[in-house]
């Protein structure tokens, strides 16, 4: 879902490791990654609350629109935000585990 609704490339990925198996996902020249790992054996349970996200900030308009259809084609679920801040100039979508991804319409500054 990651890697198709937010245009991510698979940079690496493991198998038991000490009993993980994982997935690295980011953009080749980013200086960030998302990191996916899954105990063997082990099952997990969702988002531990609606207020964990993850915000990305996207000035055009374009983009924003073509990223907004991405996660949807993706299987992501668009959610309203439990923080409402978020819906004035965002939209949230939601993971098949309850994990949050906002796609705000703006740029950030501190």
């Amino acid at each position: 879902m990651y890697r198709e609704g937010l245009g991510f490339k698979v940079l690496s990925e493991f198998q038991d490791h000490e009993g993980f198996d994982g997935v690295i996902l980011g953009h080749p020249k980013g200086r960030y990654h998302l990191e996916f790992t899954h105990h063997r054996g082990i099952s997990v349970g969702r988002s531990p609350t609606k207020d964990n996200l993850l915000v990305f900030y996207l000035l055009e308009q374009e983009e924003w629109d073509r990223a907004c259809a991405s996660m949807v084609t993706a299987g992501f679920a668009l959610v309203p935000a439990y923080n409402q801040y978020w819906d004035r100039c965002g939209k949230t979508f939601e993971d098949l585990d309850g994990y949050r991804v906002v796609l705000q319409h703006g740029d950030w500054s501190k």
